[in-house]
């Protein structure tokens, strides 16, 4: 490879991380999807790799997994499934149970699909939920965006960088589920501790009687009533619905359990879920995240590209310098450089240092868990909590918006403990 091809690998490489990192290339309207196109064309227009070798550098087990997956949820939304869910919890809702109610729901659920989708669906019911309480939405929202990253952590399946860790790493999903679901277990208790003490003065009190007559009204209670049984306006969903995607949701969750691949799994239950005769495949498709797909595709193809010019094993060697094949450190430069490129480009570039360790089973476990975790940081961590940002500003107006200074103010606490508190677990098991 010429010195002109290094050069071209290392400024495709640095642009397209550029992009990742802020979200879009300064005076052009160029996002993460289409900068890891644009650099994954380039890579092979200037020759630094092959066509055959950047098709052969994408992990079709990863993309695979991650459409099936959302092929699925796409059906358990249409069928109205977390409808059902957060109108059956929303029924026998005490206000003071709330914030517990929307920290562990968001976490189970982000524990078997993934947390941005989690997040889509439930901000709204938050915000639903929260107005018609007369409570101030900020708390419950920042328990959604923090609730769905630490329970995403238990499996391969919560998020798009575990599913990429878990194709290379080769963890089955029971030893990863083993593994890391106790760190999420415990994750949300501090969770649910920390946005309480930060934010008790917002909270109701257990002891809180009566509700404002205009809401007992709206609810249809009488006034001073101490139940708040809520009314959604969403029609009842249909069982004949429901049946078909939650039975091979069950089916698919099962067969990741007894050992099954996961991508071969899941592509099955999607392609069973799209035989129907009456829902219009247009409405799935209309579900997918087509670009976190491409996405994916083309950060495969600039890592390969910058792999083979190099430039991975001098940044390796940077590593080695900032110690991080030691636990410790390498825990810190993951949850730092997850919060500057995203989690899943830092992943695909920290992956390679991974087979230095001496135990790779559990350095793998560590990438997961400090890249997941490293999500609530700040508000930029994950895609999730940018989803819950924009979801609160355009259903629940000024009210619901948080500011940077707010979320990182439970966000910096719970990120330093949870990451903490999974360093340790590992270390102690492994």
């Amino acid at each position: 490879m010429s010195d002109l091809q290094i050069a071209a690998a290392y400024a495709i490489f640095a642009g397209s991380y550029l992009v990742f990192a802020i979200g879009k290339f300064p005076g052009l309207k160029i996002d993460r999807p289409g900068a890891a196109i644009i650099g994954a064309v380039l890579m092979v227009s200037v020759r630094v790799i092959s066509p055959a070798v950047a098709l052969g550098a994408v992990d079709f087990a990863t993309i695979v997994l991650l459409f099936s997956m959302m092929v699925i949820v796409a059906n358990l939304r249409l069928a109205g499934f977390f409808d059902w869910i957060t109108d059956r919890l929303a029924a026998h809702l005490d206000p003071a149970h709330v914030l517990p109610t929307v920290i562990f729901t968001a976490g189970v659920l982000s524990a078997f699909f993934v947390n941005d989708i989690v997040c889509l669906v439930m901000a709204p019911f938050v915000i639903a939920v929260t107005r018609r309480m007369q409570l101030r939405p900020v708390p419950y929202l920042l328990a959604l965006a923090t609730g769905s990253n630490i329970g995403s952590v238990a499996t391969i399946t919560g998020n798009p960088q575990n599913m990429l860790i878990g194709s290379f790493s080769r963890i089955p999903y029971r030893d990863f589920l083993a593994h890391l679901g106790p760190v999420a277990v415990a994750g949300l208790f501090i969770d649910w501790a920390v946005i309480y003490l930060f934010t008790r003065r917002h909270l109701p009190s257990a002891n809180r009687a009566a509700i404002a007559p205009a809401i007992a009204e709206q609810l249809e209670l009488p006034a001073g009533s101490g139940e708040y049984r809520l009314a959604f306006r969403h029609p009842s969903i249909e069982a004949r619905k429901v049946v078909k995607p939650v039975a091979v949701t069950v089916v698919v969750i099962a067969g990741f359990l007894v050992g099954i691949p996961p991508a071969i799994v899941a592509a099955i239950g999607a392609a069973v879920l799209l035989i129907t005769r009456t829902r219009d495949p247009r409405q799935v498709y209309d579900e997918i995240d087509w670009g976190l797909l491409v996405f994916f595709v083309g950060l495969f193809i600039i890592v390969r590209g910058a792999e083979t010019s190099g430039l991975v094993g001098e940044l390796l060697g940077a590593f080695h310098f900032l110690n991080l094949h030691r636990t410790a450190a390498f825990n810190v430069g993951v949850v730092v450089l997850s919060n500057l490129v995203s989690n899943v480009p830092a992943v695909m570039l920290l992956k390679s240092l991974v087979s230095q360790f001496s135990n790779q089973h559990s350095a793998s476990l560590t990438l997961a868990m400090a890249s997941t975790l490293a999500g609530n940081l700040t508000i930029t961590g994950s895609v999730a909590n940018i989803i819950v940002v924009e979801s609160a500003h355009q259903e629940g107006g000024e009210a619901a918006h948080i500011s940077f200074r707010e979320y990182a103010r439970v966000g910096v606490p719970i990120t330093v403990l949870t990451v903490s508190l999974g360093a340790a677990w590992l270390w102690w098991i492994a």
